[in-house]
């Protein structure tokens, strides 16, 4: 859920944002730095008082360009208004002492100490920011456990980033939990550009090269994404991670290819280009993005728009080629959906696994004699990806080909042409499909 802007300026609006992104980006460290100053934790505090202690630590530790004591005002000020006139008290007393813990070159008495260091090294009394430096901390320790530590830095449950020590190691695990901090870029696909448009993407002074071919950077304004997108055919935002999916399977003879968890439809412009011939039906459970599908592809004749029923009926035993970009835990995109990290639990691993199983067994329904299944997730978890493979080879006799993962790459504070997310792919085939 977006914050609610309409109503403010432009600029107002841009610094709402920000302050939004800030407290879920580091959401458990901010929360495990107030705790030291507070004798009831802030996740027992009634939620006005905690959205007033997140939202003015965040701009304390994690924004530079905020001066702290324009933060702590303001906070105060607000709890007051909003909470009651004891509560602007408590504010004033917690976001002080924040102030302290993380001082500022503008701090007369922080001058002659190291304030922030040009990485983080792991320290116990580091706050890593999205810059790539952290932020050295006064009279706040973090854990003792490296673990327990790297994931409070970060701010990631413990468990996540127990799961990804004992799948990957544990500097891979730490690795991957810093990336997470970093500012995800806007990635353009220009792949399947037309040729006369490439020139003007290569005179665009808003686009930067990417390390994989095919796709550039946007570094412009916001703003005006949208219009450049509208303007310039053939592209569209799509990290390469995402686009190797369908890139992998380019290859294959499909004549009728259904996008069975459609989404907004990025994957399926992308299915739409690389199998010109191919009649594509498209379809998402959730109305909302079915209605931007419908918008986004009417009038195109190769692609038709239909509710998951219409689908499932109207593709039955006929498909060569069913894409699952199924629903999936977000391991693999945590940089850019900040809140999903948040989420991760066994239990909503257990429930996400079985809905993939299920979709499986639905898109194994449509499939020719001689058909295929792409399933992909943005996901970086085994029991979502390889080992749904192996349930699907085991359980329902197809056979796994074009097996491919990638792990999120790009630290805070480097180049974004190196910057990709986490995915994973396979071709699950009948016996006498493709490889």
């Amino acid at each position: 859920m977006e914050p609610e802007t309409s109503g403010l300026s432009p600029r107002d609006a841009a610094f709402c944002h920000a302050i939004y992104d800030s407290v879920l980006r580091h959401w458990i460290t901010i929360e495990f730095i107030l705790d030291r100053f507070l004798s009831t934790p802030v996740r027992d505090m009634e939620p006005a008082m905690q959205a007033v202690l997140l939202v003015g630590a965040a701009q304390i530790v994690a924004m530079d360009a905020v001066p702290p004591h324009a933060a702590v005002d303001e906070s105060v000020n607000w709890a007051k208004a909003s909470i009651r006139e004891g509560a602007g008290g408590l504010a004033n007393a917690v976001l002080r002492k924040v102030s302290d813990a993380a001082p500022r070159a503008t701090d007369e008495q922080a001058r002659s100490i190291p304030l922030t260091r040009a990485a983080w090294t792991m320290g116990d009394d580091e706050f890593p920011l999205a810059s790539g430096r952290s932020r050295v901390l006064r009279g706040v320790k973090l854990p003792a456990d490296s673990t327990w530590r790297a994931a409070v830095a970060t701010s990631h449950p413990r468990t996540l980033v127990e799961g990804w020590g004992t799948a990957h190691g544990p500097d891979a695990a730490r690795a991957i939990a810093l990336h997470n901090l970093a500012e995800a870029p806007t990635i353009i696909n220009t792949t399947h550009a037309p040729a006369g448009v490439k020139p003007r993407l290569a005179a665009n002074p808003a686009l930067a090269p990417h390390t994989e071919p095919g796709h550039l950077v946007y570094t412009g304004h916001e703003s005006a994404l949208s219009e450049f997108l509208a303007s310039t055919p053939g592209v569209w935002v799509q990290d390469p991670s995402s686009s190797q999916a369908v890139q992998s399977v380019a290859d294959l003879a499909c004549l009728r290819i259904v996008d069975l968890c459609a989404g907004r439809g990025t994957k399926t412009r992308q299915l739409r280009v690389a199998f010109p011939g191919a009649r594509i039906i498209a379809t998402d459970t959730d109305d909302a993005r079915r209605a931007v599908l419908e918008a986004t592809f009417l009038g195109d004749d190769s692609v038709l728009v239909c509710t998951f029923a219409e689908a499932m009926e109207r593709a039955k035993a006929a498909a060569d080629l069913v894409l699952l970009d199924v629903p999936c835990s977000n391991t693999g995109v945590l940089a850019r959906r900040l809140e999903a990290k948040y989420r991760a639990s066994a239990e909503q691993s257990n429930r996400l696994i079985e809905i993939q199983r299920e979709i499986l067994i639905e898109a194994q329904s449509l499939l020719k004699p001689t058909g295929a299944i792409l399933y992909a997730t943005c996901s970086i978890e085994k029991g979502e990806n390889q080992s749904q493979a192996t349930w699907a080879a085991g359980q329902l006799g197809l056979r796994v080909s074009r097996e491919r993962w990638a792990m999120p790459s790009g630290l805070p504070g480097e180049s974004p042409s190196g910057y990709r997310d986490g995915s994973y792919s396979v071709l699950l085939s009948r016996p006498s499909g493709p490889r």
